[in-house]
């Protein structure tokens, strides 16, 4: 059995890699931090319809309907891609929204949704929709670590109402997140291989130290675990194993920007450098839609089931 990407997926990635180096290379990445900053957005709305433009959300909706056609192996290739390039905004909420709220599928409305735990949401401030919700909630910005994720606090809906909002969405939303945290931890490894071929000391590159190379290739073998775990969580659709996907997804998009950091030494920790944008991505994206203990609880669940 062969679990190789086809040529049509091949050309997927290298469609959407194209597309997002082109419009959202590192120095339109650093402007939206920028923006982010000083106007507290972060949602660029003209990428925001180019990705819809280009089939990005719509990309598993049924071509009758206007949309792609394609399914959710493709679709976790495409969010890898997006957090490769940290492309910021509800991406998993407004791809899950295509069919159900008006504007999701073509990126004429950015749509987030009640994917983080407690009374916090992302994006609210540029949202057109909640996913699932029948009214957009007021909240009141606060403080948050990764700055190209602006956070509300709200008062949820209660109850039932509450659980509606985001239940019908979960395994789906916590793959195509552990997608994205996929993309940024191969991203991150490829940051750290650079910099180690580049960055010398006592007259050779600091990559042709043992104990860099020992980083890096944990770096390497963290992300293509997690890559491969969320691949057979695209194809299988069972939810234990996105959850699954997510456990391993998380931990390598963490651990991978920590290590890179640390490859980068004191200069990774400086604002003008990018490793430190991914490590806030990757913890703010380790809390949505499903967290580590979740996770294990339904692991845990479907294991005492099997044994049962």
């Amino acid at each position: 059995m062969d679990f190789q990407p086809t040529e049509d997926q091949r050309d997927l990635r290298a469609g959407v890699r194209g597309l997002l180096e082109g419009r959202y290379g590192r120095e339109a990445l650093r402007s939206a931090v920028d923006a982010a900053v000083d106007a507290g957005t972060a949602v660029d709305r003209g990428l925001w319809r180019e990705l819809g433009g280009a089939g990005f959300f719509a990309l598993r909706l049924p071509e009758s309907e206007g949309g792609v056609g394609l399914g959710l192996p493709e679709a976790v290739i495409v969010f890898e891609e997006a957090g490769r390039a940290l492309v910021p905004g509800p991406l998993v909420a407004t791809h899950l929204a295509a069919g159900v709220v008006p504007g999701a599928a073509a990126g004429t409305a950015v749509v987030t949704a009640f994917d983080l735990a407690g009374d916090l949401v992302a994006y609210l401030g540029e949202a057109d929709a909640v996913l699932g919700a029948a009214v957009l909630p007021v909240g009141e910005q606060v403080r948050a670590a990764d700055p190209l994720t602006p956070l509300h606090r709200v008062a949820r809906p209660g109850g039932a109402d509450a659980c509606a909002c985001v239940s019908a969405y979960v395994s789906e939303g916590a793959l195509l997140t552990a997608a994205l945290q996929v993309g940024s931890a191969l991203r991150t490894v490829e940051l750290a291989v650079r910099y180690a071929g580049e960055r010398e000391q006592f007259g050779q590159p600091i990559g042709a130290f043992q104990a860099v190379k020992h980083l890096c290739a944990q770096m390497l073998v963290r992300a293509e675990v997690a890559r491969t775990a969320v691949y057979a969580a695209a194809v299988t659709g069972d939810p234990g194993e996105a959850a699954g996907a997510k456990l391993l997804a998380d931990e390598a998009a963490v651990r991978n920007a920590r290590d890179c950091l640390q490859v980068h030494g004191g200069m990774g920790f400086t604002w003008e450098a990018d490793v430190h944008l991914h490590l806030k991505r990757a913890w703010v994206r380790a809390e949505q839609w499903r967290t580590a203990a979740e996770a294990e609880e339904l692991l845990a669940a479907e294991l005492l089931h099997s044994a049962g």
